[in-house]
């Protein structure tokens, strides 16, 4: 799935709901991927297609309950990388040959940081939440629009037997 970059030539289309004839509906992304997938071997112009999401859904699942450790440790991680990021661009801009050493120090410097930023973040919050989690969106189910068109077209394409089979 790509989006369009904010520095292409192209205008960016105000964002509206696809409309046209609906080629088909299925349960999964993948399935609705793979027969725009067939459609493009095919030859046929898919930037005529959509695939729309319907009754979207956001799921939270729980992965496991968050403690000082679970804290720190994310805070160290998060700040180490920070660190880590921070101590190359010194060391690429430095003249110095011993400059090697930044990139360990900020790495340490940063995951205590982190660590700290850490601990004092959970314990702020606390009561409010005392878990890990993530989030998706999820659709009930995809649908493939297409141009009215092309519709019958894209429907002979796809009645075709795949090559490959």
């Amino acid at each position: 799935m790509t989006n369009p970059s904010p520095f292409s030539r192209r205008g960016l289309a105000a964002p509206s709901i696809p409309r046209g004839d609906i080629l088909g509906t299925y349960e999964t992304y993948p399935e609705a991927q793979s027969v725009v997938d067939r459609l493009a071997k095919r030859e046929f112009p898919v930037s005529q297609l959509a695939i729309v999401g319907n009754d979207l859904k956001t799921v939270e699942r729980v992965t496991g309950k968050l403690t000082y450790g679970r804290a720190a440790g994310a805070g160290a991680a998060s700040g180490a990388w920070f660190g880590l990021f921070f101590g190359l661009i010194l060391f690429l801009f430095s003249d110095n040959p011993g400059a090697i050493a930044f990139v360990g120090a900020a790495l340490l410097i940063g995951a205590g940081f982190g660590m700290i930023f850490g601990i004092v973040s959970y314990a702020m919050n606390r009561r409010r939440r005392d878990f890990t989690s993530t989030h998706q969106v999820i659709a009930a189910s995809y649908q493939i629009v297409v141009d009215p068109s092309l519709a019958l077209r894209a429907q002979e394409l796809l009645e075709q037997p795949d090559p490959e089979e």
